[in-house]
C-alpha cells in the first residue's frame, strides 16, 4: 500500500520552522480563548489557562460559567463570566458576550467541562457559525458538537482532538461510508482520516495503538506515543491551540510541532 500521505514523527519535529516561528516577544504571540467549566468542575479550565501560557501564547483569557466566580482565586483577572444555566454550564443568554470574547481572539480553545445539555450545545453551535476563527475543541465539548456532525466537519479552521471512540461517532454522525474498529491497524485508519479529511475541511488528531495520528486535508502525522493522559486531560488540544496562533496557515504542521514540546 502507497501512503506518501504519511509522515511519522520522532522525538525531534518534522517541521522545526514551526518552532524557529515563534515569537519572542509574548506581546506578538497571538491572543488565545479558552471556554469551559461548570458548576460541576472547571479543573481543565485552569490546566488549560497555564499550559497555553507556557506554551508561548502571548495572551489568555478564560469564558466561565458565572457560578464559578466565587471558586477561583481572587487574583484571577483573566475571568469573562457568562451567565449560568440551570444545568450549571454556561447560558444562551451569553451568546453577545461569547462573540465579543471570540473577536478579541486569534484563537478559540473549547477545553470541556462545560456541562452535557442542550443549551450548551446550542451556545457552542452558535460560535461555530458566527466566527470564522481558529477553533479546537476537544473532550467533552466534541459530544457536544458531533450531535451536528456536519456542521462540525464542514466549518474550516477547526481542529478536533478525540478519543478513537469520539473520532467513531463523528464519522457516523457524517454518515461516512467507512466504519473505523478498535483492531483495526494504524495503516487503516492512516488511510480513513486521509480520505475524511479530502472530503471535509477540518484536521483530526486522535490516539490509536499508542499513536498519536493527525490529518488535514489529506496529509497525516503519527508519532509514537505511551501516554494518553495528554489528550484525555486536555493538554495535547491546548499546546496545539497555541501553536496555532502564530502558524495558522499550516494546520498540520503546527499540531505536529506542538506534540514535541515539553
Amino acid at each position: 500500500m502507497n501512503q506518501d500521505y504519511w509522515q511519522k514523527q520522532e522525538s525531534k519535529p518534522l517541521f522545526p520552522d514551526i518552532e524557529w516561528s515563534k515569537p519572542e516577544q509574548r506581546s506578538q504571540a497571538g491572543k488565545l480563548l479558552i471556554v469551559g467549566g461548570s458548576a460541576h468542575g472547571f479543573t481543565a479550565v485552569v490546566r488549560a489557562y497555564q499550559t497555553a501560557l507556557n506554551a508561548g501564547a502571548g495572551a489568555v483569557k478564560v469564558v466561565l460559567p458565572d457560578v464559578l466566580k466565587s471558586k477561583l482565586p481572587p487574583d484571577f483577572s483573566e475571568g469573562i463570566f457568562l451567565p449560568t444555566n440551570d444545568g450549571g454550564g454556561l447560558s444562551l443568554t451569553g451568546q453577545n458576550e461569547l462573540l465579543a470574547s471570540a473577536n478579541w481572539a486569534d484563537g478559540i480553545l473549547l477545553i470541556g467541562d462545560s456541562g452535557m445539555n442542550s443549551e450548551v450545545a446550542g451556545l457552542f453551535s452558535r460560535l461555530l457559525e458566527k466566527t470564522d476563527k481558529p477553533l479546537t475543541i476537544t473532550r467533552d465539548a466534541i459530544e457536544l458538537l458531533t450531535t451536528d456532525g456536519e456542521k462540525l466537519a464542514n466549518r474550516p479552521q477547526t481542529h478536533l482532538f478525540m478519543s478513537f471512540s469520539q473520532t467513531q461517532k463523528l464519522f457516523s454522525s457524517v454518515y461516512y461510508p467507512k466504519i473505523l474498529t478498535f483492531s483495526m491497524n494504524l495503516a487503516n485508519l492512516v488511510e480513513n482520516l486521509h480520505k475524511f479529511t479530502i472530503t471535509y475541511p477540518i484536521s483530526v488528531t486522535t490516539i490509536h495503538q499508542n499513536s498519536l495520528v493527525s490529518a488535514h486535508s489529506g496529509q497525516v502525522i503519527s508519532q509514537k506515543t505511551d501516554n494518553q493522559l495528554d489528550l484525555i486531560s486536555g493538554d495535547l488540544a491546548t499546546k496545539a491551540a497555541t501553536y496555532l496562533l502564530w502558524t495558522p496557515q499550516k494546520p498540520l504542521e503546527a499540531i505536529a510541532t506542538s506534540f514535541t514540546q515539553n
